[in-house]
């Protein structure tokens, strides 16, 4: 889109006018055919410790600021702290096959007044990991910031040496926008943060991608995908 030009002939941004701020995320469950996110409560800790517990070489912990527990009660102590805020806005992914919590994912950096969300502490167990499952919940977070809450903007972030996170932003229809070289730091280590968003122009195609991936008939009855999501996204012209 080209610029405007403002009464001195200077380019600026396309005008907002009438623009309504986004709402802030409920605190109610997204529902989709495999998985339910539900609010993050105390008594989903148990499941999600029994479901971190498959990862026996804490590798899911690597990138995040904390963890990994060895007890659930240390979950649960982390949780008591970290979980129950307004943001980050910790939502659980329940398996609808089983009923356990098996990862968990976070609205956070919410605002509103500019339409613009992020996506973020995002830890699936192996339970849910390279399943359908996980894309889902995904798309079931998306969905919500765009098309019921009315968000302009949905980041994600991520280390830079984070080479599978990059990869999911990249294949969930997330495009690069740059690194942030030293950004933070955590575990007495250095962060350059990688970035990442989707924005509202984007969002229709990515709807129609997702929605075909995840239809039950692009599915074989070993649960093999028959299409894949980049595939998909090419056929409804999501750019890459």
């Amino acid at each position: 889109m080209e610029p405007r030009m403002n009464n001195l002939g200077q380019p600026v941004g396309h005008s907002m006018e009438g623009w309504q701020a986004a709402s802030k995320p409920p605190l109610t469950p997204i529902d989709g055919r495999l998985c339910r996110l539900e609010p993050t409560r105390m008594d989903h800790a148990a499941d999600l410790f029994s479901a971190y517990s498959e990862d026996n070489e804490n590798y899911n912990w690597t990138y995040l600021p904390y963890g990994p527990f060895d007890s659930e009660n240390a979950l649960r102590s982390w949780m008591e702290v970290a979980c129950f805020g307004a943001d980050p806005l910790f939502h659980t992914v329940i398996d609808k096959a089983s009923g356990k919590a098996v990862g968990v994912a976070t609205y956070l950096r919410i605002e509103p007044a500019a339409g613009v969300i992020e996506v973020g502490h995002i830890n699936f167990s192996p339970l849910m990991q390279r399943t359908a499952m996980a894309t889902e919940a995904m798309f079931l977070m998306m969905r919500r910031v765009f098309k019921e809450l009315g968000y302009r903007r949905y980041e994600w972030k991520c280390d830079n040496l984070n080479a599978p996170s990059k990869r999911a932003a990249e294949r969930l229809g997330f495009r690069f926008e740059g690194i942030f070289r030293q950004a933070t730091l955590y575990k007495n280590r250095n962060r350059d943060t990688a970035w990442y968003a989707i924005i509202d122009q984007e969002w229709p195609a990515l709807e129609q991608a997702f929605n075909a991936w995840l239809d039950v008939d692009n599915f074989d009855e070993s649960g093999q995908q028959k299409a894949r999501l980049g595939e998909l996204k090419a056929k409804f012209g999501a750019a890459e």
